[in-house]
C-alpha cells in the first residue's frame, strides 16, 4: 500500500513515525514543509525535514520534543562567547547535518537529492521529499510588521498575534522531483496533525501539490492538531481562533476544504457535524503505542472511504 503523508512540525514528525510503525515503511512517502527553512551562522537549516529524519531514524529527543537525542551545545556556546548570534539553537550533532547539507547545496545539488542521501545514510526505508526544491519561505503578519517564520516562532517565542500568513515564492515554486508521482501512485493521502497555516500551508501553497490533491482519485484524510480546542504545543489554537474563527473540528476541516474526505479529531471535542466524514478517537501521541494507534485510525478511516 502506498501512503503519502503531508507533514510539518514536531507533531507531524511524531505522527509519521506512527505511520511507518503501522504499515510497511517502504510504501510511505512523506512530503515535508520547507517554509520554515533558514540560513543561520552560514549554514542552511531545514527544521521540519530534520524532525522527520530524526523521528524515523530513532535519533529524536523525546524529552525535549525537538532536535537529536544526546545533543551537546559546545559550538553554540563558543558562538555566544564570541558575541555571535545564538538565538537559534543549533546542537553539535544537528550542526553536522546542516554542514553537509550546506556544502551540497553550494555544489548545486537540490534539496530533494540531499535529503534522499540522508535517508539512505540513516537507514530510513520511507521516502522523505521536500515539498519543493525552490525557495519557499513563510512570513507572518503581525501588528509589529511582517516577520520571517523563525523570527516570529523562535526569536520572539510566537508571542505576537498573527494577522495573516504569506508564502514567499509559492507562485513560482514547483513540486520537488517525485512528489507528484507519489501523489499519483498513492492509495491513501494523510495530512498529519500539524499547524494548518505554518506547517501544512506552505506545502499546499505549491500549486502543483494542491492541484494534485484536489484532483485525487483516492481518499484523503486529515488529523486535527487540537484536543478540546487547544494545541498540545505551539500556537495552532491561537492562529485558528484569529484566522479561521474558532478551534473546533469544523474550523480545522475548513482549512482543508476540497482537499480531504474525512477528519480525525479527538474525543474531547465531542460529536460534531462536518462537511467531511468525522472520525472521533484519542489523538494525544503520548508514546509510541499512542502514535501508532492514531496512525492506524487515520489509515483505517482512509481505507474505509475507498
Amino acid at each position: 500500500m502506498n501512503v503519502v503523508v503531508l507533514s510539518g512540525g514536531v507533531g507531524g514528525a511524531r505522527f509519521v513515525r506512527g505511520v511507518v510503525d503501522a504499515v510497511d515503511p517502504s510504501g510511505v512517502t512523506v512530503i515535508g514543509n520547507v517554509g520554515d527553512d533558514l540560513e543561520v551562522l552560514g549554514v542552511y537549516v531545514s527544521p521540519d525535514l530534520d524532525s522527520i529524519l530524526y523521528a524515523l531514524a530513532d535519533l529524536n529527543d523525546e524529552e525535549r520534543g525537538w532536535g537529536r537525542a544526546g545533543e551537546t551545545w559546545n559550538a553554540l556556546e563558543a558562538v555566544s562567547e564570541l558575541g555571535g548570534d545564538a538565538w537559534f539553537k543549533l546542537g553539535d550533532r544537528d550542526l553536522g547535518v546542516h554542514l553537509v547539507r550546506t556544502e551540497a547545496l553550494a555544489r548545486g545539488e537540490p534539496l530533494s537529492r540531499i535529503t534522499a542521501g540522508f535517508t539512505e545514510a540513516l537507514g530510513i526505508e520511507a521516502r522523505i521529499l521536500p515539498a519543493t526544491d525552490d525557495r519557499l519561505r513563510t512570513w507572518i503578519e503581525t501588528d509589529d510588521g511582517e516577520l520571517t517564520f523563525q523570527d516570529w516562532f523562535v526569536r520572539r517565542g510566537h508571542r505576537d498575534e498573527v494577522n495573516g500568513v504569506r508564502y514567499e515564492g509559492a507562485k513560482t515554486a514547483r513540486a520537488a522531483p517525485g512528489v507528484l508521482d507519489a501523489l499519483d501512485e498513492a492509495h491513501l493521502i494523510v495530512i498529519a496533525p500539524s499547524n494548518p497555516f505554518v506547517s501544512i500551508g506552505p506545502v499546499l501553497a505549491v500549486n502543483e501539490i494542491r492541484a494534485a490533491i484536489t484532483k485525487r482519485r483516492v481518499p484523503s484524510v486529515a488529523v486535527s492538531p487540537l484536543i478540546g480546542g487547544r494545541a498540545v504545543k505551539g500556537p495552532a489554537d491561537r492562529m485558528l481562533t484569529r484566522l479561521a474563527g474558532g478551534t473546533g473540528p469544523a474550523q480545522v476541516s475548513d482549512c482543508y476544504k476540497g482537499l480531504i474526505d474525512a477528519l480525525v479529531y479527538d474525543e474531547a471535542d465531542g460529536e460534531v457535524e462536518l462537511d467531511v466524514r468525522p472520525i472521533m478517537t484519542k489523538t494525544l501521541m503520548s508514546d509510541a503505542d499512542a502514535r501508532r494507534r492514531l496512525a492506524e485510525a487515520a489509515l483505517e478511516a482512509a481505507a474505509a472511504l475507498r
